[in-house]
């Protein structure tokens, strides 16, 4: 239990430089696998979104996600050297319905979050960082890029307004798990 906790802390520490370790990882250029396809299109595909918090779990089909009220957000990438607008559904509204409160005060700021793709990579979020009652970014699960479906990206893609680069963007977002600092 303590080394859980010690590891815990450790990657919430190493996202406070603006980056996991897997997004670390990630941001360093990666060669091409054989077939000349990229290492991006060997992922595999997302199934519903898993989220949880303590004893609570929800998940999302597409269809679903896309019943709840959207918000559109217009960000640069800088990997594509281009702005996109994705729209999705703030981050908050997913955990809510699990227990997690809109503010934070006392232990409930220790709160934080993992966010994982279907190919194991992992962005740390502290709750605090995807509120908007705490923090001024927008923070989304986004479902559409242009008004069409994520494709490759897809179909589930967390985007953050406030991160000058896009290494703690999840795309083929799988799973999110809300966790407490210990």
């Amino acid at each position: 239990m303590r080394m859980q906790a010690c590891a815990a802390v450790f990657t919430t520490l190493l996202s406070f430089g603006g980056l996991s370790v897997a997004a670390r990882a990630q941001d360093q250029p990666q060669p091409a696998p054989a077939g000349g396809m990229q290492a991006s299109q060997l992922a595999p595909p997302a199934g519903p979104l898993t989220v949880t918090f303590a004893a609570q779990s929800s998940e999302w089909t597409p269809a679903a996600l896309a019943a709840l009220p959207h918000t559109t957000v217009t960000v640069y990438n800088q990997h594509t050297n281009a702005d996109e607008t994705y729209s999705g559904v703030p981050f908050m509204d997913l955990l809510v319905p699990l227990g997690v409160p809109r503010e934070q005060r006392g232990k409930m700021v220790s709160l934080y979050l993992e966010a994982v793709g279907s190919d194991g990579y992992i962005a740390v979020y502290s709750v605090a960082e995807v509120n908007p009652t705490m923090h001024n970014a927008t923070v989304i699960v986004a479902d559409s890029e242009d008004g069409k479906p994520l494709a490759a990206a897809g179909p589930f893609k967390l985007i953050d307004t406030r991160d000058k680069l896009p290494t703690r963007w999840v795309r083929n977002l799988a799973a999110i798990r809300v966790l407490t600092a210990e």
